[in-house]
């Protein structure tokens, strides 16, 4: 072989630095984009946080309000500095309220105020922590019983017995070791006079039919418990006014907040809907000038330190400029096709996928698809993420298409209609979608209502239930 030099042009893409920045801050929610601002922030001292003055920012008619509330609120009502914010910051009122007591608190100060042995105590003790966050024990008798020294001697009817003085705690079914035993001893606290009648057929039901009840064999049940249908329809009205979690209500869900990245309000004079960023979703950030001065200024080492950064918050900065703009633009052109949903709601939503959107504001695919996740909209009909407003289509009698979305609000509707008594199957609501010009199969309507946890037909019957006066 022999070696020889050549010269050959070629182009390639290459993903330098700047660009895989932006494609990264492209793809953050609101939350990551806060923390990255952060960061940023922290390492970059080029970078601050731009203050804006109150007063050049508040709408007309806002200042009366404040000069309102500051002579209607004299000093001596003014919050105590311990729980108030300090000047500039605001005040964080999810930090100031005080935790919820948990489901092993509350029956703990409840067995303080039970007489009970030292050795009746430790038992209840080993029973309440057995017991989870539904209020339900979650171990039998004789794990429980594992539990103790053999020396102690705690035998199972022992245990029982603190175990039943617990379940007569509040809330009113807790400490059970099964649905049934739950909705009795929550039938058991009943003591109203005018439901006495209806609580005993509904412990007949429960105690040895909640099986045909949990199936909606009402015909079956009539016969076996042999009660007419206005006692077994009181029975299982009371039955469902039951909570079968009863620990639930003393252990709620932490709630999530979502920062909606773009707000969409109707002009009421040109009856045009207007799409903005949202100021909140992003911390406002610029170029310390100070600092860039002497970046200019500077030689050495500490010029050449200074005008690295300064150059990488420049392309930060352009960066988060790109983000906010190619979210506004997509945001747009969702918010104009989709202006049927906007006016009247979820039937008039059309078809859309990502292909659509990414020929009108020039983009590939990929980049609207980063755009449209965890990014929310704020509508007058609520906050939805922008990947809802993308749904598969369904071809019409008419030539035309009708959106995923749209079929599962009217299946919603249709069901929320419909007469308990005789509940539309799969096949009526495919018929009834038909006469409409929707051409939907009995199997893609179970698939839709199946994703809108709703029963199928034989679960949403129910009997005629009678009117209290």
């Amino acid at each position: 072989m022999k070696l020889s030099l050549q010269l050959k042009l070629g182009q390639q893409l290459a993903m330098t630095p700047q660009l895989q920045q932006a494609i990264r801050l492209l793809q953050l929610s609101s939350t990551d984009l806060h923390q990255e601002v952060g960061q940023m922030l922290e390492s970059n001292p080029m970078l601050e946080l731009e203050e804006s003055s109150d007063e050049t920012e508040r709408e007309p008619g806002a200042q009366a309000e404040d000069d309102w509330r500051e002579t209607r609120w004299p000093e001596p009502w003014q919050p105590s500095s311990s729980g108030a914010a300090r000047d500039g910051e605001a005040f964080d009122f999810a930090a100031s309220s005080p935790e919820p007591d948990s489901l092993q608190d509350h029956l703990l100060w409840q067995l303080n105020l039970t007489p009970m042995s030292d050795r009746d105590q430790t038992i209840a003790l080993a029973i309440i922590d057995a017991i989870d966050a539904n209020g339900m024990l979650s171990v039998d008798i004789d794990s429980l019983l594992t539990g103790f020294a053999p020396a102690a001697g705690v035998g199972a009817d022992e245990a029982l017995a603190v175990l039943h003085r617990i379940q007569q705690f509040d809330p009113a079914g807790v400490a059970s070791r099964d649905l049934a035993e739950c909705l009795l001893l929550q039938l058991g606290q009943i003591s109203d006079p005018e439901l006495e009648s209806a609580a005993d057929c509904a412990r007949l039901i429960v105690g040895k039919h909640l099986d045909l009840l949990a199936s909606h064999d009402y015909a079956q049940l009539m016969r076996r418990t042999r009660l007419r249908e206005n006692e077994l329809g009181a029975a299982i009205r009371l039955i469902e006014s039951l909570n079968p979690r009863p620990g639930a209500q003393l252990s709620p869900a932490a709630a999530s907040y979502v920062i909606p990245d773009v707000l969409v309000r109707r002009d009421p004079v040109s009856a045009t809907w207007r799409v903005d960023l949202n100021p909140d979703s992003a911390p406002r950030i610029r170029i310390n000038q100070d600092y860039a001065d002497l970046a200019s200024n500077s030689a050495g080492d500490d010029g050449s330190y200074l005008r690295s950064n300064l150059q990488e918050a420049r392309w930060f900065l352009k960066s988060l400029q790109s983000r906010n703009e190619t979210l506004l633009k997509v945001a747009a052109r969702i918010v104009e096709h989709q202006r049927d949903f906007l006016e009247y709601g979820e039937e008039a939503m059309k078809p859309l996928v990502l292909h659509e959107i990414a020929e009108a504001v020039e983009m590939h695919e990929s980049t609207i698809s980063r755009v449209t996740t965890q990014k929310y909209l704020h509508t007058p009909r609520g906050v939805f993420e922008l990947k809802y407003f993308f749904s598969s289509h369904v071809s019409t009698s008419g030539g035309g298409e009708c959106s995923s979305t749209a079929i599962r609000a009217i299946i919603r509707k249709l069901v929320a209609q419909e007469n308990t008594c005789k509940p539309l199957s799969d096949n009526r609501i495919a018929t009834l979608l038909r006469e409409r010009g929707i051409e939907v199969a009995r199997r893609t309507i179970a698939k839709y209502r199946e994703s809108l946890f709703i029963p199928p037909s034989n679960e949403r019957k129910r009997l005629a239930m009678p009117v209290r006066d």
